[in-house]
């Protein structure tokens, strides 16, 4: 144990830091949230990362972000990295100046992914990607003026997906089909956005803490230091808020919710059952059996066994 980790693997044990160290993680957006939670599982003892951003940090990004204006100028994901290493310098960093969309490879071999960009279209589009890949995905968001935010992880085809999710929890969000047979994702605002006036950064950081905090205990899945959370979205609140239409919440309070999958989902549900046809027919790359249970879609397929 060396000194820079000693309190960390007093808290968590010396085996479960080692399993840290060997995740890796993708970052996609160093903004506030994102530039937070990646340096917080750095020093944390996450030991790989890829961090992808197209942004340049600006002068008024500072009084928001991890990085200072020694940064300005600098792309966001360099900048992070950098941080990042003077803080665990045996982490395996990996940057990519660029949109998601142009680095969807980087995803082949991380153990999550952290949703950190704030167009809610990006957000489908990386939903998708990780249902074809069924990596888990941490979403948050952070609500008008900083008066609070929410987070999930959405594990693929053992509850909603993304889509599914942001359904429930979003106004303004309706997935449909174009008659083209592309999905239209209806979109909240005019520039596809939470349409969310910036907060403090102390308001931003506090749902990006409980972010990182939910990201490591899914990396501890199945070690001793993992906790089952009581459901899998988490609202918190900054000020008094009406979480629920009349019911007012206290400041610095939180509930969790329970949002199930829809199992008319256009994205999760078509996926599901072209995986299940796959199944039917053999295809040993298709929706696992696993997968099929966890999702609780209703089938009348039987799997008969090899005498049968």
């Amino acid at each position: 144990m060396t000194e820079l980790w000693e309190r960390v693997e007093r808290l968590i044990g010396a085996e479960n830091l080692g399993r840290l160290s060997e995740k890796k993680v993708a970052v996609v957006g160093l903004g506030s949230g994102g530039g937070f939670v990646a340096l917080g599982l750095a020093m944390s003892g996450v030991g790989a990362f890829v961090l992808v951003d197209s942004d340049v940090l600006e002068a008024g990004n500072v009084t928001r972000h991890v990085c200072d204006l020694r940064d300005v100028g600098r792309n966001k994901a360099k900048a992070v990295a950098d941080l990042i290493m003077n803080r665990n310098p045996e982490a395996l960093v990996e940057t990519r100046d660029g949109a998601i969309e142009d680095h969807w490879d980087c995803l082949d071999d991380v153990d999550i992914l952290v949703a950190a960009v704030d167009g809610e279209q990006v957000k489908f589009s990386i939903n998708e990607q990780c249902l074809e890949r069924r990596l888990s995905a941490s979403y948050a968001g952070v609500y008008e003026r900083g008066e609070g935010g929410d987070h999930v992880i959405i594990r693929p085809y053992d509850g909603p997906c993304y889509a599914c999710w942001s359904e429930a929890t979003r106004d303004g969000v309706k997935v449909a089909m174009s008659p083209g047979g592309e999905l239209d994702y209806g979109m909240i605002g005019e520039t596809g956005t939470l349409e969310a006036e910036p907060g403090l950064w102390v308001n931003v950081t506090k749902v990006a803490g409980i972010q990182t905090d939910l990201i490591i205990n899914e990396l501890l899945r199945g070690a001793d230091a993992h906790e089952e959370m009581p459901a899998n979205t988490l609202i918190v609140t900054n000020t008094y808020m009406d979480i629920f239409e009349g019911q007012e919440n206290d400041p610095h309070s939180g509930v969790w919710i329970d949002i199930g999958r829809d199992a008319d989902c256009l994205v999760c549900g078509e996926r599901l059952k072209q995986g299940v046809s796959l199944l039917v027919e053999g295809d040993e790359g298709s929706i696992s059996l696993a997968d099929l249970a966890a999702s609780g879609l209703t089938t009348d397929i039987e799997f008969e066994d090899e005498d049968g």
